[in-house]
């Protein structure tokens, strides 16, 4: 948790620095969040077994470090924990995802 709340602090600094809290609206962190992801999805794009999982670490490092920095900013924003609200989701997805029908298949909840 002192590595998460340190990291957030940085963050905060390095966005007020810069005076760009102005243009970290909910609406254009999601946009950024969409956009990173897109970006990190073009390093998987076209390539097919071993390439896959041989990717340029340092691309896949930038790329889920953008995008694990602005949602954390839009979290940070709304004053909701990130720890607490994944462990809300796991709880979530363990009723939809009960153990003994989904081991082993990738099938949505609703076509288990």
């Amino acid at each position: 948790m002192k590595k998460f709340n340190k990291v957030i602090k940085e963050l905060i600094q390095f966005r007020d620095e810069r005076d760009w809290k102005q243009f970290h609206d909910s609406k254009n962190l999601a946009l950024a969040i969409s956009i990173e992801a897109a970006e990190l999805n073009e390093i998987f794009l076209w390539k097919t077994g071993d390439e896959v999982e041989n990717i340029n670490k340092d691309r896949l490092k930038e790329e889920l470090s953008d995008i694990l920095s602005y949602a954390f900013l839009l979290a940070e924003k709304h004053n909701l924990d990130v720890f607490d609200i994944i462990s809300e989701k796991i709880q979530k997805n363990a009723l939809k995802y009960p153990v003994d029908k989904a081991k082993g298949t990738a099938k949505k909840y609703n076509e288990l």
